[in-house]
This record gives structure tokens, C-alpha cells and sequence, in this order.
């Protein structure tokens, strides 16, 4: 009897192990059944194991529904499932599937916006990624409730649509994209950020209009305090600004700009043309990165008034008129500032 039993037991032992290394075969299996290179499947929130095996197998991604609840009960995974959309392409097996699900690897596009576009650049971008029209984003982000949230008289998001990568899923609207870009405006510009605009007596519309033209003049880190500080030192003594990109920027709302800046252009009649109207202009043009918008906050202390191109991505400096010349003759032969 006893003997029967040992076998017995034997045989359950190769059974069982046999059932294991089977089991552990069918998980890391690969496998594809869907035409073309991709397939898209999307978890909604609430889905049971069940449903998103399902879902799995009908998109062509598992073989069948048991296989998919064998990986999540062999994994312990079946209560860490993530809802939203999956891509696969190629084979893969159950495990991997299993794996990718509970660790919320999702797919969603990466969507650049570089620092110092505007939002009709912005809208172009967004264009390009397929997921709306460049007339979808411009409505987006001249939302009347968006933009009074920000404060009165603006008329648009001009500026506060923070330049960054956003992982985007391919169902996202201009309005998510928009809302994503606000919200990521709000974590940069920071508590501290806004104190520091409090001690000087500005507004975050002000102290992002300044860190604006700082990010159009300039890609050089070591030069954004500086020109932060000959803006701030015209300021002071009520010279105008005499800021080209801000000529280019009142060009681009005319519809007049065409790649090159006239003398002419100088007496564009705009409240943003900075060379006949002193001060800043009324608002920001274009949408500055964090090393700008700390500039314009924690500016540099030199005496300068002038700057001028080196034509290498650099600028010379100057505190007099008289200096600035020479620069002008040396850099450039002949110039305006």
C-alpha cells in the first residue's frame, strides 16, 4: 500500500511538473495573428480579465482567452491590469503582453514643442502629428475661458503654452494638447518664481512677456541673464527696447513677414514694435523655456545697455553708444543697435 502511494505520488510529482514546464512553454510562446505591422487595442477603465483577454484575442495579440488568465494568475498581475491603448507589433508572448499591461506601457506619440514658437507655430506642429488641424489648435488656445483664467485683457495663450515634449495619446484633441501645455506652464513657473515677480512689481504676464524676447534673442545660457539685464536697465531709464523679434512678431500678426527685417519695417505701427513703443509689449511673443523665464527673474548684474551679433550664435556687449558702435562696425559693418 504504502509502495502504491510513493508512486502514486511520483506520478503526480512528473505530472505536475510536466503541467509547469507546459505551462511555462504556452507563456513564452510567441505570437501574432493580425495583419499588417501594428495593431492597436484599447483597455477601458473597469475592464475585467476576462473582457481584456478577449479584446487581446479578437485583435489577434493572444491565441486564446485561457492562455491570457493562465499569465495573469502564473504573474499575480490580474489585479494591476492598466486601462488605455496598446501597441503591438511583432510577436509577443503572453508574458510579455502580461508584463506591458501592468506596467501601464501604454502608446502615445511624443509631441515636441521647441522653446520659442509661437502659437501659430505650435499650430503647425500639432498639425504635423496627424492628430488635428493647425485651426484646431489656434482655437484651442484662444479659448475665451482659458485665456480670462489667465488674466484680463489677453487674447490669447500667446506665450503661456509651455514649450516641452508631451506624450500624447492618438485619440488626444487640441484642447487636451492645450490644457496638458497649461498645466505644465504652471508646474515651471514656480512659487518661488512668482515671488521674485512680486519684489520686482510684475505681473507673470510681464515677467513672461520679458523671458519671451530673451528667448528669441538668444539660445545661449550664458548670455540669457545678460540680455535679461540691458532689457531691464532700458527699462529703467525709459529707452526704448529696440527688440527685433518683437518687429518680426507685430510682421507676423500683419501677415507681412517674409524672412527679413527692412528699415522700413522699423515703423511698423504695433503695439508690439518695440523700437516706437517704449516699455514692454502688451504680451508675450512667443513661449519661453524655464531658462528664460528664470532670467527674466534673476537677471545678471552688469551695467549694459547695447548688444549686437557676433554672427556665431553670440553677442558683444556694451554700457555706452559709443562702444556699441565699434561693435556694430567690427560684427557687422553697419546695424541698428
Amino acid at each position: 500500500m504504502l509502495r502504491r502511494l510513493l508512486l502514486l505520488g511520483v506520478v503526480l510529482l512528473v505530472v505536475m511538473a510536466g503541467f509547469g514546464v507546459w505551462v511555462r512553454g504556452r507563456l513564452n510562446t510567441p505570437f501574432r495573428d493580425f495583419a499588417g505591422e501594428e495593431v492597436f487595442v484599447s483597455i477601458p477603465q473597469g475592464s475585467s480579465v476576462a473582457s481584456i483577454g478577449n479584446r487581446l484575442v479578437a485583435a489577434g495579440v493572444l491565441p486564446d482567452p485561457w492562455t491570457f488568465r493562465l499569465a495573469a494568475r502564473f504573474t499575480g498581475a490580474d489585479r494591476r491590469l492598466q486601462a488605455g491603448e496598446y501597441r503591438f507589433a511583432g510577436e509577443s508572448t503572453p508574458l510579455v503582453v502580461m508584463e506591458r499591461l501592468a506596467a501601464g506601457d501604454v502608446y502615445s506619440l511624443g509631441l515636441t514643442f521647441p522653446e520659442g514658437l509661437t502659437v501659430s507655430e505650435m499650430a503647425e506642429t500639432f498639425a504635423r502629428s496627424g492628430l488635428g488641424s493647425a485651426k484646431d489648435f489656434v482655437g484651442a488656445a484662444s479659448d475665451p475661458v482659458l485665456v480670462a483664467e489667465r488674466g484680463s485683457g489677453l487674447r490669447s495663450l500667446e506665450g503661456y503654452l509651455f514649450p516641452d515634449t508631451y506624450p500624447t495619446p492618438r485619440t488626444a484633441s487640441a484642447d487636451d494638447i492645450v490644457h496638458a501645455m497649461l498645466a505644465r506652464f504652471d508646474q515651471v513657473f514656480t512659487p518661488e518664481l512668482r515671488a521674485l515677480a512680486t519684489e520686482r512689481g510684475w505681473s507673470v504676464h510681464q515677467a513672461l512677456t520679458l523671458a519671451s524676447l530673451i528667448e528669441k534673442e538668444t539660445a545661449r545660457a550664458d548670455e540669457r541673464p545678460v540680455i535679461a539685464a540691458v532689457y531691464l536697465n532700458r527699462l529703467k531709464i525709459d529707452m526704448p527696447l529696440q527688440c527685433d523679434p518683437t518687429v518680426v512678431y507685430a510682421l507676423m500678426l500683419a501677415r507681412r513677414w517674409d524672412g527679413n527685417i527692412r528699415k522700413a519695417d522699423l515703423q511698423t505701427n504695433s503695439p508690439y514694435n518695440t523700437y516706437r513703443v517704449r516699455g514692454l509689449p502688451p504680451g508675450p511673443i512667443a513661449s519661453p523655456g524655464r531658462a528664460s523665464i528664470e532670467a527674466a527673474l534673476k537677471p545678471a548684474d552688469v551695467p549694459y545697455l547695447y548688444f549686437v551679433s557676433r554672427n556665431d550664435g553670440s553677442h558683444v556687449f556694451a554700457a555706452t553708444l559709443a562702444e556699441h558702435n565699434r561693435n556694430v562696425q567690427r560684427f557687422q559693418g553697419a546695424g541698428r543697435r
